[in-house]
C-alpha cells in the first residue's frame, strides 16, 4: 500500500488529533488524491495553508501525492513575504477587508471600532458568506471549519479565541494589521464611514450628559447613530493599546 509521510506547522497543529501534532506521521492511501484533499481530510481547511512542499520542493494544491513523498504543510504568511518560494494561496489581501459568520457578531462591531470594513448579518448562509468572501474579496472569519473547506473561499481563518477581545487580538496579530488600524472612522453598527457633526446638529438627540460635556461629535449617515469621546472611547482606547505589540 503506499503510504505519505506529513508534517503540520505552528497553528496547523490545532487541526490535528493529539497524536499527530508536531511531529511527522504517516498515511496510507488507495486511491490517487490531491494533496489538497488530503490536507483536508486531516481536519486542516485550505485557507489556513500557504505552503505545501513535496519532498522540498513547493507545489500546489493539485499535486498528487505519491508513494514515498515527504509533505510539509506551513500555515499564512500574511504578515511575511516569502518571495518567489510558490504558494498554495492568492497573493494576501493588501487592503483587508472581511466578513463574518453568525457567530461572530461582537467581533464584528469591534473590527469595525478599529477601522475595518466588516460585514455582517445574523442571517448569511454559508453559501452567501463564501460568495461574498470570493467576489469582494473579502477574508472570511469562521468558527466553522467546515464553511473554511469550501473551494470557494479563498481568503479565510478560523478564529480560535473565543471571548471577544482575545478574537480581536488574534485577527490583528494574525494579519498583522496594528499599523493598518484607523479607530474610531467606522460606525460599529452599520459599517458605514463617520461623519463629524457640530453640536447644535444633535443637540436633540444627545443624552443631558452628554450635552453639557462634551463639543467634538461624530455621526453615522447610515444608521443615524452619534459618537462621542466619553468613558466608552476611553475605554476602548486603553484595550487598544493593551492589544498593541510594544
Amino acid at each position: 500500500m503506499p503510504v505519505a509521510r506529513f508534517r503540520f506547522y505552528a497553528e496547523l497543529n490545532d487541526f490535528l488529533p493529539p497524536e499527530r501534532r508536531a511531529r511527522t506521521f504517516e498515511h496510507p492511501f488507495l486511491d490517487r488524491a490531491s494533496v489538497k484533499d488530503m490536507v483536508e481530510a486531516f481536519g486542516v481547511p485550505h485557507t489556513e495553508v500557504d505552503l505545501i512542499l513535496a519532498n522540498g520542493e513547493p507545489v500546489d494544491f493539485a499535486y498528487v501525492v505519491r508513494d514515498g513523498d515527504r509533505i510539509s504543510v506551513y500555515p499564512m504568511f500574511e504578515a511575511l513575504d516569502i518571495g518567489p518560494v510558490t504558494r498554495v494561496r492568492p497573493q494576501p489581501l493588501r487592503d483587508p477587508r472581511f466578513v463574518l459568520d453568525t457567530h461572530l457578531g461582537r467581533l464584528a462591531g469591534y473590527l469595525r471600532m478599529m477601522g475595518f470594513d466588516t460585514l455582517y448579518r445574523n442571517d448569511y448562509g454559508d453559501e452567501e458568506l463564501a460568495r461574498i468572501s470570493r467576489e469582494e474579496r473579502r477574508i472570511l472569519l469562521t468558527r466553522d471549519r467546515g464553511l473554511l473547506k469550501r473551494g470557494a473561499v479563498t481568503h479565510g481563518s478560523y478564529v480560535r479565541e473565543t471571548a471577544v477581545r482575545g478574537q480581536l487580538a488574534e485577527v490583528l496579530r494574525r494579519f498583522d494589521l496594528f499599523r493598518a488600524a484607523h479607530p474610531f472612522r467606522l460606525c460599529m453598527r452599520c459599517n458605514t464611514a463617520l461623519e463629524p457633526a457640530a453640536r447644535d446638529q444633535v443637540l436633540d438627540r444627545l443624552p443631558p450628559r452628554a450635552a453639557e460635556l462634551y463639543h467634538d461629535f461624530l455621526v453615522c449617515p447610515g444608521c443615524r447613530r452619534i459618537y462621542w469621546k466619553g468613558g466608552h472611547y476611553e475605554r476602548m482606547r486603553r484595550f487598544i493599546e493593551s492589544i498593541h505589540p510594544v
